[in-house]
């Protein structure tokens, strides 16, 4: 989705959600997307505040909250909740079946517990609405822990993915076949859609590639934010940091082949300044991340030398590849727009497997 879209499903989410919700929906520091996820969240947890007793042992004396709808639950709702009552909302959903019919994951309860940390930091610490104090100062979700997993150390972190990263020639040998064979595997109506998009596609998956951008970043790109002179493009990244990573120069043919063909071929409005389109119903617009997702897994399964990968895992490929050639955190981090180092330790691990092979083949 684009950013125009995420604007209208957040101004639909926040009509039936609190005006406290609705200002900290106005932080400077929160991405669209962060947000839609978020006020998802506190939608979820409400409707559960209003339908879920006060006390289980007297569950006739009331609900938590008692108001007729989430825009009317009130602060001292959430400034006298308990922590047993949050951790019971949490068990609910390891326990209920969502849409996809399955239980809620441990990554997505997680998420969970973050969305509503970052609300009561608001409340208590960061909002200022109430003659320059927060609203109230007790905060629940400090006694909220995430909930931990099984732990796995790098090295078989790496094992796991290692076959989803396309790395050396086996990612121009991927695009090669995208080019040249993938055709010959489809329908001939499939044909048709296929080779309206493949120049377009090439291009992405080429820049995913060679830059290390995530998929939301390549989304957000207009056509002012690529410099094909310095071979870079400027990108916002988490947090709304900008940034203006480099392009390998192996991946620019692919890019201008897409530039060549985008306005003839797509017939985008003049005012549509997205760098990558999809056309829907004859109209012309901003491509979204599930659509790249939806392909890069497509092409991958298809390629009779690779595994299914998705865009994460693309720049995960350059990160290991990178560090391979430069020997230089800093180099892996600059590219792929981390705040700090530690983040660049996968990387340093995989670069690493091979110095440990013939290491370990010393000992026959």
């Amino acid at each position: 989705m684009d950013l125009n879209q995420y604007s209208k499903l957040i101004d639909k989410e926040l009509q039936d959600l609190p005006i406290y919700v609705f200002y900290y929906a106005q932080q400077p520091n929160l991405a669209v997307t962060t947000i839609y996820q978020y006020l998802t969240e506190y939608r979820r947890f409400f409707d559960w505040l209003r339908s879920n007793p006060a006390d289980i042992e007297n569950p006739v004396a009331g609900f938590i909250s008692n108001a007729k709808s989430n825009k009317d639950i009130e602060l001292s709702t959430l400034e006298h909740l308990k922590a047993a009552q949050v951790q019971a909302y949490l068990k609910e959903l390891s326990f209920k079946e969502n849409k996809q019919s399955t239980q809620d994951s441990r990554k997505t309860i997680n998420r969970t517990i973050n969305a509503l940390r970052s609300l009561f930091h608001y409340l208590t610490v960061t909002a200022d609405l109430n003659d320059g104090e927060p609203y109230f100062y007790r905060n629940v979700m400090l006694k909220v822990h995430l909930i931990k997993g099984s732990k796995e150390s790098i090295a078989y972190r790496n094992a796991k993915f290692a076959p989803m990263l396309y790395l050396g020639d086996k990612k121009h040998d991927w695009l090669k076949f995208i080019d040249q064979e993938y055709e010959q595997t489809l329908s001939n109506r499939a044909k048709s859609s296929f080779n309206f998009n493949k120049e377009r596609d090439l291009a992405i998956i080429a820049l995913l590639l060679g830059s290390g951008i995530r998929v939301s970043e390549l989304t957000r790109l207009n056509l002012k934010d690529l410099n094909q002179r310095e071979r870079s493009i400027l990108v916002v990244r988490k947090g709304n940091k900008k940034d203006a990573p480099l392009i390998a120069d192996w991946a620019m043919p692919y890019i201008n082949r897409y530039l060549e063909i985008r306005t003839i071929r797509y017939q985008p409005d003049k005012n549509e300044q997205a760098l990558f389109l999809t056309k829907y119903a004859g109209v012309a617009k901003r491509i979204a991340s599930n659509t790249v997702e939806r392909f890069v897994s497509k092409y991958s399964e298809a390629f009779p030398d690779g595994n299914r990968t998705t865009p994460h895992k693309l720049r995960h490929s350059l990160g290991t590849e990178l560090y391979d050639e430069s020997k230089d955190v800093m180099v892996v981090a600059t590219q792929l727009g981390h705040t700090g180092i530690s983040a660049t330790d996968q990387y340093i691990q995989q670069a690493k497997v091979d110095q440990q092979r013939q290491q370990l083949n010393k000992t026959e």
